[in-house]
């Protein structure tokens, strides 16, 4: 594996920031061992065990595409807090959804629609989640695919990035006047500084091709290589115990950042580092507690 340019990447880091104010006086390298580090970590957590406490083993009970992507779509947005909490919430929502979340936003009568009313889960409620499901019933009338949000709207050979792909998401979902300006937090953009998290980590599930079967690669017009870095509190606590990031990043900024250090790992998959970094910033621990 090509060693990292790890100048390169902190320049790229450092080029990141948000305004003048956010460039630390001095420039400051990643810590010697991160590469390692992180290499080590996602070969220990990056498995199919690591399906059974997280998230996405909602999707991972569903069989068909369309019910992967409507839960995968929810279980993603729902995912901040307790992860137990979140997997509770995530098998309500399926619940009221008959167990196949695709056919219910697609086909759903409006008696059968009021199953979703009184939902909440911490800010997200039933106005944002009838909100989105109608969304979904829209596209799904004309696509297939939930992929297709994702895609850019002047055809498949248009060059389409991170920021740009989930800008563009962003503004398909509240294209509607009466778009409740509520849910706009739940579906962030990255234009406004959001990290993006949710979205980011729901594109690492629908895209990424894992031969250990953990993300499903059902998205083929998506490269990995393009996939961004879901920037939690965990990926963040190691990313600056490692001096990956400064603590100066705002927002946006840091999953750029963040990524372009994976991606000199990695420039194919850089988000399967996900993996080592959010289990490390869980266990309050970096690379066997190596950090003091």
């Amino acid at each position: 594996m090509k060693k990292p340019d790890i100048k390169a990447c902190a320049r790229a880091r450092n080029a990141s920031v948000s305004s003048p104010s956010d460039v630390m006086e001095t420039a400051q390298d990643p810590l010697p061992g991160w590469r390692e580090a992180i290499l080590e970590a996602t070969e220990r957590y990056h498995c199919r065990e690591f399906i059974e406490n997280d998230p996405i083993q909602i999707p991972h009970s569903c069989t068909r595409r369309v019910d992967i992507e409507v839960a995968g779509f929810f279980t993603a947005l729902l995912s901040w807090g307790n992860r137990t909490t979140i997997i509770g919430k995530s098998r309500e929502l399926m619940r009221r959804m008959d167990g196949m979340p695709g056919d219910f936003v697609r086909s759903s009568s409006e008696r059968e629609w009021a199953s979703l009313q009184g939902f909440v889960h911490r800010t997200f409620q039933d106005t944002d989640l009838l909100f989105l499901a109608d969304f979904l019933r829209r596209h799904y009338r004309c696509y297939e695919s939930m992929e297709d949000a994702f895609l850019s709207a002047e055809g498949p050979n248009v060059a389409f990035e991170g920021r740009q792909r989930l800008q563009a998401f962003h503004d398909r979902v509240f294209a509607l006047e009466w778009a409740p300006m509520r849910t706009r937090k739940h579906v962030p953009s990255p234009a406004r500084g959001s990290r993006c998290k949710r979205l980011n980590m729901f594109l690492r599930w629908m895209v990424r091709r894992d031969p250990l079967g953990v993300d499903f690669g059902l998205w083929q017009r998506i490269s990995p290589a393009s996939l961004m870095m879901p920037v939690d509190v965990h990926v963040e606590r190691v990313a600056l115990q490692w001096r990956l990031l400064t603590g100066r990043e705002r927002g946006w900024h840091a999953v750029e950042a963040l990524t372009a250090f994976m991606r000199m790992l990695d420039p194919e998959d850089p988000v399967r580092f996900d993996y080592g970094l959010f289990s490390l910033g869980v266990e309050n621990r970096s690379a066997g507690v190596r950090l003091k």
